[in-house]
């Protein structure tokens, strides 16, 4: 595990930084933010990728079912000047389809650790409007750490590309084999249960009824700059071309969408 995850603070301002450099402008291709936007988060954790928005005096929700980050959240954003315009929920988003509607909604890194994610997109369009649209980025599962083993205790695991395309049994085997203990190999299981290839996103945001107004693949995620020094860099349009193969060299997929108001 990186000290990086340890310390909440740094991972809060790398996803502040991320954020602000490159998806909102990423966002305002299509909307354009003021004081008046409302902004929902949906899995915010400590709610780093809101900052930007908060610091631009959006109206902003965030929500996420850790109680534990949400307390950390509002311990990070108590002395903030536009405090009133933030709200913090520690909640099953499932239970809250009272909290309105909004301009724009946010899944980064989410949605590949959301089960049954069919049932997700259809239930969260209590939150859109009409003119509403949804920022999702994610890490496609085959990507050389699309099993998140980054966050391993083991500093080999750690950064070992690939390995949790395993078997389940050998997978969890070699988790044990390395010391990873019982609630870490739990949570990684689950995000190989739950991970989702860039052919399943567009088959479930299709089906669901979304258009897709912007896509961009990156082979070298924008998280990486702020994280590795290493420069942004999109997928080559004949790599990006190429279904299933694209997943493997793919480190972070840009959505942008809206509901498909006929439905």
């Amino acid at each position: 595990m990186q000290k990086r995850h340890k310390n909440k603070w740094q991972y809060f301002n790398e996803q502040a930084q991320t954020t602000q450099k490159y998806v909102i402008p990423y966002i305002e291709q299509h909307l354009q933010l003021s004081t008046d936007t409302t902004v929902l988060e949906i899995g915010c954790g400590e709610g780093g990728n809101l900052l930007p928005f908060v610091d631009m005096g959006c109206k902003v929700t965030g929500i996420d079912l850790s109680k534990g980050k949400i307390d950390k959240g509002n311990e990070f954003y108590q002395s903030h000047k536009n405090l009133s315009k933030l709200t913090l929920i520690a909640d099953n988003i499932y239970n809250r389809n009272d909290l309105g509607k909004f301009d724009l909604i946010i899944l980064r890194d989410v949605i590949e650790h959301i089960p049954d994610q069919n049932f997700f997109m259809e239930y969260f369009k209590c939150f859109f409007h009409a003119k509403s649209i949804v920022f999702f980025g994610f890490p496609p599962w085959q990507n050389p750490f699309g099993g998140h083993q980054q966050i391993c205790n083991s500093r080999i695991l750690s950064k070992m590309p690939y390995f949790h395309m395993l078997p389940v049994p050998v997978y969890k085997g070699v988790l044990k084999l390395f010391g990873e203990p019982q609630s870490k190999i739990k949570g990684l299981l689950e995000i190989k249960k739950t991970g989702i290839s860039i052919e399943r996103f567009e088959s479930i945001t299709k089906t669901n009824n979304y258009n897709t107004l912007n896509k961009t693949l990156f082979f070298i995620n924008p998280n990486y700059e702020v994280k590795f020094k290493l420069q942004p860099r999109k997928q080559s349009k004949f790599v990006a071309s190429i279904p299933w193969f694209r997943n493997f060299f793919t480190t972070c997929a840009y959505y942008l969408l809206n509901k498909n108001n006929l439905d």
